[in-house]
């Protein structure tokens, strides 16, 4: 047997075991033949220790993540993301498990997605949770908005430390008025009550938070101090904070927790703190309001139409049409072709009549127009985009796009459909045709429909947040990263003499960070 790993993997393996021979040590990018498969590794240090790397599987295009993408909760049987309510049920303890344990990392998580997009993934296999087959771009938009500390969701959370409920009423308050504003999303915490591990993570998921601390030794609550230094070790950014206090005889709270937070990059710490003592008073409630007004004032707010008159059409409006995806497939002799189509609709139920919108540009438009028949397949949810990518990416008259697609299955009219990632199918046969410059209109009559699945129809606004990837929202990064203990410094030119305050080692173990 022989033990694959990096050079820091084969130290921790020596300092745990006292292992050192039959071990092969691999470098960043190097690849190992097993047989059938071929391995290659990417070291991606402080993911969360500093000898992770990822293993992505040449042939299967598949990727073990170590702790990336990983997931506190028990899979109860189901090995799939697919196979749950993901959104439902998991991604609070995603969220969970990103910022408590590589939270602090967003750089050298930035990286590794930098990595992964030049890989062709189809399946991610983490050290912990469900294993993702599908919606890997809305998995990687959850990760790019927590690498990057972009918030989620236009939201506030309260967290509050109270001792004899004096302060959780005035939190409460607060609440309440940011609700007779109109902010729906508003969640509030109790730190003596709620583990900090779930207050950070809604903090990484709303913009907005509110720390109300009573005052207790002269300093923080003790919770809210262990909160508040959790949410500061994890670099947290881009937030709008608001403080209030209270402190029977002598306050403290908020200047100590503004202190802290001052800390963290682009964060604006409101100026409004509202001060009490014992409990809210009457007179208070004016200052709670402005605190609730400056929160909201701050808040992101729908912007109205600009109209402009040398430009009265936003092609982005056509977006918002709720539209379908299909693979529209023809065949002519013996030659078969098929592509993706957004432009279909029933326009009659008796006699059953359909309509389909197809590019002039098109090899199946061709066929069609010459043969009259054609199948309409109706992709399901479950649709990967490697289908939108041979369907719609290439062109019939350059490629078979058939020659190594395995399962596929005609109808009675002899044409392929989908069986796979369709929820059903619908022959057609051309009664009409009407041109409409780019496109051509066909309408047929239906000659077989069959149903294939339960699952939801791909729409064009569900391919875009789920199936599509989406333009790297990564920021370009300057700077170089210990390779031994994942510290970053930041700057263009790391100084020859520079050690890191970390681990103490030179600046030979630092690599410029991926730009």
């Amino acid at each position: 047997m022989t033990i694959v790993g990096n050079v820091k993997t084969l130290e921790m393996v020596k300092g745990y075991y006292g292992i050192d021979d039959n071990t092969l040590c691999i470098k960043n990018g190097e690849s190992l033949s097993i047989g059938k498969r071929t391995l290659t590794f990417h070291l991606t240090p402080m993911v969360h220790w500093p000898e992770t790397m990822m293993t992505y599987v040449n042939e299967d295009k598949l990727i073990f993540s170590g702790d990336a993408f990983g997931c506190f909760g028990a899979l109860n049987g189901r090995l799939f993301a697919d196979e749950v309510d993901f959104d439902r049920d998991y991604l609070d303890e995603a969220r969970r498990y990103y910022t408590n344990i590589v939270g602090k990392y967003g750089t050298q998580v930035q990286a590794l997605l930098k990595k992964a997009a030049g890989l062709e993934i189809e399946m991610i296999c983490p050290l912990h949770g469900p294993v993702w087959r599908k919606d890997i771009a809305w998995l990687l938009d959850k990760y790019i908005h927590w690498a990057t500390y972009t918030p989620e969701d236009d939201a506030v959370v309260i967290a509050y430390a109270s001792v004899y409920g004096g302060t959780e009423n005035a939190a409460n308050v607060l609440a309440a008025k940011l609700s007779d504003l109109g902010v729906r999303n508003v969640q509030m915490y109790d730190v003596s009550v709620t583990h900090p591990s779930y207050i950070l993570s809604e903090c990484f998921r709303a913009s907005h938070l509110v720390f109300i601390s009573t005052t207790y030794n002269a300093g923080m609550f003790v919770t809210m101090e262990n909160l508040v230094h959790d949410i500061v070790h994890h670099n947290l950014q881009n937030r709008t904070i608001a403080l209030m206090e209270n402190g029977s005889w002598a306050p403290t709270a908020a200047g100590l927790m503004r202190a802290e937070f001052q800390k963290l990059k682009n964060c604006t710490i409101l100026d409004e703190t509202v001060t009490i003592k014992s409990t809210l008073k009457e007179s208070q409630l004016a200052d709670v309001e402005t605190m609730a007004q400056a929160i909201f004032d701050s808040m992101p707010k729908p912007v109205p139409a600009e109209h402009k008159a040398d430009a009265p059409v936003e092609k982005n409006a056509f977006f918002s049409f709720s539209y379908g995806l299909f693979v529209l497939t023809a065949r002519d002799g013996k030659k078969d072709n098929g592509c993706i189509i957004n432009t279909a609709a029933q326009l009659t139920d008796t006699p059953k009549r359909i309509s389909i919108a197809v590019n002039k540009a098109n090899f199946t438009h061709d066929m069609i127009r010459k043969t009259g028949v054609f199948n309409l397949s109706m992709l399901s949810t479950d649709a990967p985009f490697g289908l939108f990518q041979h369907y719609g990416f290439q062109s019939g008259r350059d490629v078979d796009k058939f020659a190594d697609v395995k399962g596929m299955a005609r109808a009675t009219n002899g044409v392929y459909y989908l069986p796979y990632s369709t929820n059903a199918f619908v022959s057609g046969k051309v009664t009409q045709e009407i041109d409409l410059g780019t496109h051509t209109l066909f309408i047929a009559d239906v000659t077989e429909a069959r149903v294939l699945s339960n699952a939801p129809s791909m729409t064009y606004s569900f391919y875009f947040a789920n199936v599509k990837p989406k333009p790297s929202a990564l920021k370009k990064q300057t700077g170089w990263v210990c390779k031994i203990c994942g510290y970053v410094y930041e700057g263009e030119t790391l100084p020859a003499d520079f050690i890191c305050p970390l681990c103490k080692h030179g600046a030979e173990d630092f690599e410029k960070l991926p730009e």
